[in-house]
């Protein structure tokens, strides 16, 4: 999937949750602008209040959304459910369009009244939301392959190349030159990329070199810059992605546990939707 699409694909999903969001804040509005003694009295409280059909049904659709969108990524990530059909990132933004959309219809099952376990289950899915979100943005920082899987450490140093024997050999350079450019990739924090580049190009500037030798040294030192700092956000961000997981894993779990209950409370009690 080329990058334009990929960029359709996720703008698209964007904009099903905004659509999908400001039409259940137009739908009911009145109703759940109304204070909660009041909503008994609303003409369309049977409809609108959490055990109704369009209550109840948001929150079915709703769970049903989180499950699946939970149960396909783990199947795809950990078991290489549909590997050859669908690219991890891109089963990862459904994971995250179905895990915010999800929730959003949950929140309006309530109806915006939290009490009780019910309200330890929503501030839990709260919480799994804004943790993904944080998760979302770790996991843009880690190096992938173009499939979307994350790169190891040592396919990371496999792809550096010895900067100093590939300038001797291919471009020939005195060694005091080579000394500067090693030097120069040493500096990883003290000196800012963009001087590092500007500095080398006014040295390389000064010595007897095509045009189009100077430009393939810079494009070389670029790539290596880059290269050293994806191993650098690698080791820092595999380190977050730990403590991540300690967050967000329970209180998913938490949120599923009372969803379960919820809705076997409900089972008993004898509501039934459409069914």
């Amino acid at each position: 999937m080329k990058k334009s699409v990929h960029i359709a694909y996720i703008t698209t999903m964007a904009l099903i949750v905004l659509v999908v969001t400001l039409y259940l804040i137009y739908t009911g509005y009145t109703y759940y602008g109304t204070s909660l003694e009041e909503r008994f009295y609303h003409p369309r409280h049977n409809w609108f209040k959490p055990s109704g059909i369009y209550g109840q049904g948001l929150g079915i659709i709703g769970t049903f959304m989180i499950l699946f969108g939970v149960v396909i990524y783990i199947a795809r990530k950990r078991y290489n459910f549909l590997a050859k059909q669908i690219r991890l990132k891109y089963l990862l933004e459904f994971h995250i369009f179905l895990c915010t959309l999800g929730p959003i219809l949950v929140l309006f099952h309530t109806a915006f009244k939290f009490g009780g376990i019910v309200s330890v289950a929503f501030w839990s899915m709260v919480a799994v939301v804004l943790s993904g979100v944080i998760g979302r943005f770790i996991y843009n920082q880690i190096p992938r392959t173009i499939e979307g899987r994350e790169l190891s450490m040592n396919e990371l140093q496999h792809m550096k190349t010895d900067l100093a024997v590939v300038l001797h050999q291919r471009f020939n350079l005195e060694s005091n030159t080579i000394t500067i450019v090693t030097d120069l990739m040493s500096k990883e924090n003290t000196i800012d990329n963009r001087k590092k580049l500007g500095y080398l190009k006014k040295v390389l500037g000064r010595k007897d070199l095509p045009k189009k030798d100077r430009n393939a040294i810079l494009q070389m030192v670029k790539k290596e810059i880059v290269l050293s700092n994806k191993i650098g956000r690698l080791q820092m961000m595999q380190k977050l992605f730990k403590y991540w997981h300690v967050a967000h894993m329970p209180f998913a779990l938490i949120m599923l546990i009372i969803v379960v209950i919820h809705v076997a409370v409900t089972l008993a009690f004898g509501y039934k939707w459409i069914f």
